[in-house]
């Protein structure tokens, strides 16, 4: 008896907790409401099973409870109940699957009034492009992939060359307005997913997948993968924010095309010497970097690092934490960088410097640390710690060990990695989790100055 009770009260509270349940699927932001009509009619057909079929093994087990007066009756057939059984089971499944093959239907039709924009996925960040003025996306592929142009972009497609090129993880929709989005890996799989608008697709390496929708309402949501992609998966974050028309176009406008990403003029290391004294002045002569002046060593680092994070200072990414006093000294120098070509010469002079390794300051232990290096530092860094530009991480070997220090203790403490704009930065708050105390990230600095 006290089983059959038990079966009774686990349907109640399954019905109790389904209704009373504090997850729901989150408010819908597009069009496809047909989606969750399909999700709540299997709730109904599997709530229907659930409950009968747990009903029938509480009768059944109250009124052919044991009896030493009663004898079981051998029936091996039972051709009306088989018949039952089938039909309505036929009727579930039915009623389950037909609702999908309407929306799938509407899934894969897209209306011919879509704008097309690209999704880019690759370990363990999202990129993004838009058609340009002339409507039609380019051509792209992998074999075009390089430091210069990162979406792969086919540079001989007269199409591309006013492509919009979106390397920042955050993507604009139009609202009320229907969107093709086709799906590009540079890697793994992925997934692209945003819970609000119910629809999600994988990314396959080599092909083009592709889901519509249009949204519905204006608002920010996160773009997850939902495909496990390596050991950053669950730092494989975006935005998509949906907005009027009118603000759509703005922002579209304050974008780089594809031609003006291969345009960026060559530095000139003779003109960058002599903006390169402002930053002497701290980081040395020979960008060695001085550590009574809390400038690190600059010689050695690799441009494109440079000038993200000199991009950083100058639009308070970086430097504007109350806990980064040292950044607050660096943002009022970045501005005098008042143009790219300025920057870029600067760059151009430091590549010329001489990359001597900088002094060692922090010991450590080396075993353990080149566990935690492995484990999950080198997964973007590089084994040798020698950067990776398409992971958007910096060189470490050779670098100024206590200048890293201090950057790991910045991000696991919040002074960086929370800026809204900083979704590099968000992903490094993640990672530097493996460090559980100081001595773990002495350790692995330490194990660091050991590589080449």
């Amino acid at each position: 008896m006290a089983f059959v009770v038990a079966i009774i009260f686990l349907i109640i509270i399954s019905i109790v907790f389904h209704f009373w349940s504090p997850w729901w699927l989150t408010e819908i932001a597009s069009n496809w409401t047909s989606i969750d009509d399909t999700i709540l009619i299997t709730f109904w057909v599997t709530g229907f099973v659930f409950v009968a079929v747990n009903a029938f093994l509480a009768y059944s087990v109250y009124k052919y409870r044991y009896d030493k007066n009663r004898r079981a009756n051998y029936e091996p057939e039972n051709h009306k109940l088989e018949i039952w059984l089938t039909g309505f089971t036929a009727i579930g499944v039915a009623a389950m699957l037909t609702p999908g093959l309407f929306v799938w239907a509407s899934f894969v039709t897209v209306p011919e009034d879509a704008i097309e924009v690209e999704v880019v996925g690759q370990q363990w960040q999202w990129s993004f492009r838009y058609p340009g003025a002339d409507g039609i996306l380019g051509t792209a592929g992998s074999e075009h992939v390089s430091q210069e142009n990162p979406l792969g972009v086919n540079p001989e497609d007269p199409y591309g060359q006013d492509d919009i090129i979106v390397q920042t993880k955050e993507m604009h929709l139009p609202l009320n307005q229907p969107v093709h989005l086709l799906l590009r890996s540079k890697d793994v799989l992925h997934d692209y997913t945003v819970a609000q608008f119910r629809v999600k697709m994988d990314l396959v390496p080599g092909t083009v997948t592709y889901l519509w929708l249009e949204p519905t309402k204006a608002g920010r949501y996160d773009i997850l993968c939902e495909e496990h992609c390596g050991l950053g998966h669950f730092v494989m974050r975006g935005s998509v924010v949906v907005e009027e028309q009118a603000d759509y176009d703005a922002w579209l406008a304050t974008q780089q095309t594809f031609a003006q990403t291969q345009s960026a003029s060559i530095g000139n290391a003779q003109a960058g010497q002599a903006n390169y004294a402002v930053c002497s002045a701290c980081h040395g002569a020979n960008g060695e970097g001085n550590v009574a002046l809390n400038a690190p060593k600059l010689a050695g680092q690799e441009g494109w690092y440079i000038r993200q994070q000199i991009a950083y200072y100058k639009t308070g990414v970086r430097g504007t934490n109350p806990g980064d006093t040292y950044g607050a000294q660096m943002a009022p120098m970045a501005a005098t960088m008042a143009n790219d070509q300025i920057l870029n010469n600067v760059i151009a002079y430091i590549d010329t410097l001489p990359d001597t390794a900088a002094p060692e300051t922090i010991t450590g232990d080396l075993a353990n640390g080149m566990d935690l290096y492995q484990g999950k530092c080198s997964v973007c860094h590089g084994e040798q710690g020698q950067g990776v530009w398409s992971t958007h991480a910096p060189r470490l070997a050779g670098m100024t060990d206590w200048y890293l220090k201090r950057q790991l203790e910045y991000f696991k403490n919040g002074v960086r990695g929370t800026h809204r704009e900083d979704q590099l930065g968000y992903q490094m708050t993640h990672m530097v989790s493996a460090l559980a105390d100081e001595q773990a990230m002495d350790d692995v600095v330490a194990y660091i100055n050991t590589l080449q």
